[in-house]
């Protein structure tokens, strides 16, 4: 599954799979960027990341975790 920016959920179900060992709720945008663009699926634009996009994806994370 190729996964884009606007695919928060997706991303998020993916980042909670993958780190389950971070606090979604400590994490930075930098770093949670980072995390994005590593992640296997992830095929979209690096520059259209911003933060609200990158707010949307934490937020679903941390939803996803509770």
């Amino acid at each position: 599954m190729e996964l884009k920016w606007t695919d928060s959920l997706d991303i998020a179900i993916e980042l909670d799979e993958l780190h389950p060992d971070i606090d979604p709720i400590h994490v930075n945008f930098v770093d949670l960027r980072n995390m994005v663009l590593a992640l296997a699926g992830f095929d979209d634009d690096p520059v259209h990341s911003g933060e609200k996009i990158l707010e949307a994806i934490q937020m679903a994370w941390i939803e996803e975790r509770e």
